[in-house]
């Protein structure tokens, strides 16, 4: 269902931004996301925050590994660049992206299963390594595609749909960012685009790895046992000749909260979620500061939102390895292969 494409009709009167585009012409293909899914409000404000920032399509190149979150690169930015990799290896492929043509703009969407179980050495090298990336985490803390098993970062205690309660400690892929030497590192929720699109903003216009962790909420795995109207208790007192899932459509869950403010957000399932927004004089250029932030909040049942850290002088990989200004897949064989008198004179440096 993914291959279906929205009208291409566009109202006279939509604006247009500094380079000529509509809000509609970032826009990708009809979501297949369940209705209420929080991964759909990220590509909204993905699509917003290109938009503001007057980018041209073209200049984008998306990559995601698998998952319900690495299915959302086609629903936006439809006239860019894109590549769906392996599980777990978005980060492998956007670093030889980046590496061969620096000249474009390159999103990663990843989620939690993806990012913090199989990809999670892949998230560590490209963090430490400095990848000029926008690393967006869409975070629910299950894998959506399976059946809502547990991911890694998954809160010790909560309850699956069976009622399992998970008794493993949570990755935080915040608190490992910092400790990788990320130079870009903020949370949100979903639901809050005006704080998400500006932080999207900011990660796209910064140099180096920018990581995102966003939360967003699963809609289709709050169907617990003892529920006559759960998928469980339908198939097995039902004998059809087919199997069909329904999923009842849910609103999608918002928050709108001024800095420094702690709000609770009910979910789908019935669970809260306790957000506390950073204060207007928080001082997001210490590093240990934040890291302490973070442990000390979330004893308290707290999830942070908002700018953490950012490095103002910060690099990138190509700035680390020294390379070339002009993309290295525009170098012609000459320029890459200078012959034995520019060999003899590298080795006669290194001696």
């Amino acid at each position: 269902m993914t291959y279906i494409a929205k009208p291409k009709l566009h109202h006279p009167t939509l604006a247009k931004n500094q380079v000529g585009y509509t809000r509609r012409d970032y826009e990708g293909k009809i979501s297949t996301l369940c209705a209420g899914c929080g991964h759909d409000s990220i590509s909204a404000a993905i699509i917003q925050a290109c938009w503001e920032l007057d980018i041209q399509p073209h200049r984008v190149a998306k990559l995601s590994g698998i998952g319900c979150s690495s299915k959302t690169p086609d629903y936006f930015l439809g006239n860019s660049h894109g590549f769906n990799t392996v599980h777990g290896r978005m980060p492998s492929v956007a670093t030889g992206a980046n590496l061969a043509n620096r000249d474009l703009i390159y999103l990663g969407v990843s989620g939690d299963g993806d990012s913090a179980s199989i990809g999670i050495g892949q998230f560590a090298h490209c963090m430490r390594r400095g990848v000029n990336l926008v690393y967006i985490v869409e975070n629910n803390g299950v894998y959506g595609l399976t059946k809502g098993q547990f991911s890694a970062t998954a809160d010790k205690g909560s309850k699956s749909k069976r009622g399992v309660a998970n008794n493993d400690e949570p990755l935080d892929m915040i608190g490992m960012a910092l400790l990788l030497g990320a130079t870009y590192v903020a949370r949100s929720f979903s639901g809050d685009k005006k704080q998400l699109v500006p932080l999207i903003k900011g990660a796209i216009e910064h140099k180096g790895a920018a990581f995102i962790d966003v939360i967003s909420p699963c809609v289709a795995f709050n169907n617990h046992a003892g529920s006559t109207k759960s998928y469980e208790y339908v198939r097995n007192h039902n004998e059809a000749v087919n199997r069909l899932d329904f999923i009842e459509s849910r609103e999608e869950i918002t928050a709108d909260y001024a800095p420094g403010e702690v709000v609770t957000v009910a979910q789908h399932d019935g669970s809260m979620l306790r957000l506390r927004k950073l204060a207007a004089d928080y001082d997001p250029t210490d590093r240990i500061k934040a890291m302490n932030f973070l442990q000390e909040r979330a004893a308290k049942g707290e999830v942070i939102t908002g700018l953490l850290y950012v490095q103002p002088d910060s690099s990138d990989l190509h700035e680390n390895l020294n390379t070339v200004e002009t993309p290295l897949n525009s170098l012609t064989e000459r320029e890459l292969c200078p012959g034995n008198v520019a060999l003899e004179r590298i080795n006669a440096s290194l001696r």
